[in-house]
């Protein structure tokens, strides 16, 4: 008799998308956006669930540098996904201005917004002093605060605020808003685990940066849960770098250069826009041994080849941390012959993953 381990029930897994608009050799930013927003399209069309931004700054592979601004652009070329950040990195920027635009976001599009939050800088400590230049807003120490005004702020009751004299001063993000964003708070340490436990929102482990940690955060998240006015249990998704290909060989391809810009960021060496894969294949010889092991270490976290391969793949990965859902940060590089203004690789990432998964 067989004891061969049933196929995990790859029809429960939801599938959602992580996007830093990445900028290849050779592309403008508006051309960066525009595949980007036409990738929005295409994860709207094929069912995906969300479809978020995340917040970089001063990279010049990454484009992403306003969430707010680009789910707006997303919101308006899409019909049914949720649209996002992932996230707006709070330190960078005034509670009150973030709840203002994610709650015009939600007035753009009702229903469909969310508002994932972070306390990483998204940059170097250069452009972190600068974006930061705003007072006691930017405490770091302050983020719980924070996170709970603009909680408050984006409800339709909005937030009231207490004079030490006495007396309250209310304040909405909008005049009269019928829904909220959906907050969630996302973090890659036990802090960020913890504190979306306290508050009762929902969380995501940033596993497609680093998956150090990503058991015990999970588990810190769900055992110290607290029932809120958000939540009532605990809600959470993965996220994982992901490319498939047609062959296992092209898939392989596809990823060399964010590999390399892996070992890049963590070797310190100068940044560039990201190469495509024949630069990444010319340019094998520029790195030492060090940095091949980055790409090596980094590669055994991602899910490449085919798309049936990497449907089982991630079904598999989210049963074994109990969640229904996975985001994917599609990172197929692109290849020399490939138009600007489209995300080939990335597009067919969303395309052959859904239709193994039967979206």
């Amino acid at each position: 008799m067989s004891t061969a381990t049933p196929a995990p029930d790859q029809s429960a897994l939801s599938l959602s998308v992580l996007d830093l608009v990445p900028v290849r050799t050779g592309q403008t930013s508006a051309q960066a956006v525009a595949a980007s927003l036409a990738l929005a399209a295409t994860a709207d069309r094929l069912g995906f669930r969300r479809f978020w931004f995340a917040e970089h700054h001063n990279m010049p592979a990454v484009a992403s540098t306003t969430p707010p601004v680009l789910a707006a652009a997303a919101a308006a070329r899409t019909t049914r996904i949720r649209v996002g950040s992932g996230g707006v990195m709070l330190p960078n920027h005034s509670p009150l201005v973030v709840a203002e635009q994610f709650a015009a976001l939600e007035a753009l599009a009702p229903g469909r917004v969310d508002l994932g939050i972070g306390r990483a800088p998204g940059s170097d400590p250069v452009i972190t002093q600068m974006l930061r230049q705003s007072g006691t807003t930017s405490d770091v120490e302050r983020f719980p605060e924070h996170v709970r005004d603009i909680a408050a702020l984006v409800s339709p009751e909005g937030a009231s605020l207490r004079f030490t004299s006495g007396g309250t001063y209310d304040v909405h993000a909008t005049p009269a808003a019928t829904g909220a964003p959906e907050v969630w708070l996302l973090g890659s340490s036990d802090y960020s685990a913890q504190l979306a436990a306290s508050f009762g929102l929902p969380y995501v482990f940033a596993n497609h940066f680093s998956g150090q940690g990503l058991e015990r955060a999970l588990d810190l998240y769900r055992t110290q849960f607290q029932p809120s006015e958000h939540l009532s249990a605990p809600r959470t998704f993965l996220t994982a770098n992901a490319v498939a290909a047609p062959t296992a060989e092209e898939a392989e391809a596809r990823s060399l250069p964010n590999q390399r810009m892996m070992a890049r960021l963590r070797t310190n060496k100068p940044l560039v826009p990201a190469e495509t894969v024949e630069q990444a294949l010319a340019g094998a010889a520029d790195f030492d041994g060090l940095a091949t092991e980055i790409m090596a270490s980094a590669r055994t976290g991602w899910f490449v080849g085919t798309g049936a391969d990497v449907a089982s793949a991630l079904t598999a990965f989210a049963a074994k941390h109990g969640v229904d859902e996975v985001m994917i940060s599609p990172i197929a590089g692109a290849y020399d012959a490939e138009p600007m203004d489209a995300a080939i690789g990335r597009t067919q990432t969303l395309e052959l993953i859904a239709a193994a998964l039967g979206l």
